[in-house]
């Protein structure tokens, strides 16, 4: 069993989302773990994150300011492999970082660090042979993103290739700025289990634990970012505890919705 499935099978997961080099990233990880947090999601800063909002941007702004490399970025993730060899560790960001070195360099150092799978935000479906076929070879799963313009006859596209889980963007724009109604997700999860077998998880606006329970009664996973991001652009170095806190709201609020639909 992958990382992944086990996750995923113990019910509804937590997704965590942090920029790295934001902050202290390694206590901020760890804090994610302690907290509860199932799948660890690790943004790879970019000049131009053009799907991300401005709480992620500017986290972007804050770790590029202070140097960080793809170089960093990999330390970063095989440092926290040793620590915590059982909870998946993904890689987002986009094309640039990934493929500047030749997509089976990025592959191969991707393995190399025990990352479990990768979101790039803007290679379509359509260009899958830009980074796909590299990060399947060295056994490392394409994560692809699903939006509610995603129709019956693209969906296919999407899911060929794909693994680990299906990212179901919520809302059509930009991350931490709105939220989708529950009745159109509900929707858009059961459309999309009826089309694979891969865990479907739902993010972008996310803030709540309430938000993040109802969700959890219908999807397989839950993705939080901003709301994390904003903590570490509040108390900066010393965000750990209050990540830890506040992933523990939200991961006993999804842990808890598989009871209560039960």
């Amino acid at each position: 069993m992958t990382r992944f499935e086990s996750a995923f099978t113990k019910g509804p997961a937590l997704v965590a989302f942090i920029t790295a080099g934001d902050g202290d990233t390694a206590a901020n990880l760890d804090a994610l773990v302690a907290g509860g947090a199932d799948v660890i999601e690790l943004g790879m800063p970019f000049t131009d994150p053009m799907a991300d909002g401005p709480a992620i941007q500017k986290a972007n702004l804050r770790s590029l300011a202070k140097g960080t490399t793809t170089a960093d970025i990999f330390a970063q993730a095989a440092a926290f492999r040793q620590r915590h060899p059982d909870t998946p560790l993904v890689l987002m960001g986009y094309a640039n970082p990934m493929t500047v070195r030749g997509s089976e360099w990025f592959a191969a150092e991707c393995a190399k660090a025990g990352v479990d799978g990768v979101i790039c935000v803007d290679i379509p479906s359509e260009e899958d042979a830009e980074l796909g076929p590299a990060l399947r070879a060295a056994g490392v799963d394409l994560i692809r993103l699903a939006t509610p313009t995603t129709d019956a006859a693209r969906l296919p596209d999407v899911l060929n290739g794909a693994g680990g889980f299906l990212y179901y963007v919520s809302v059509a724009g930009i991350t931490g700025l709105q939220q989708a109604a529950q009745t159109s997700i509900e929707d858009a999860v059961t459309r999309l289990k009826a089309a694979t077998d891969l865990p479907v998880a739902v993010g972008f606006g996310v803030r709540t634990p309430e938000q993040a329970a109802a969700i959890a009664k219908v999807a397989d996973g839950v993705v939080v970012g901003s709301a994390f991001v904003d903590i570490i652009a509040e108390h900066g170095e010393q965000a750990a505890p209050h990540l830890e806190a506040f992933t523990r709201t939200l991961a006993d609020a999804i842990h808890g919705a598989k009871e209560i639909a039960a």
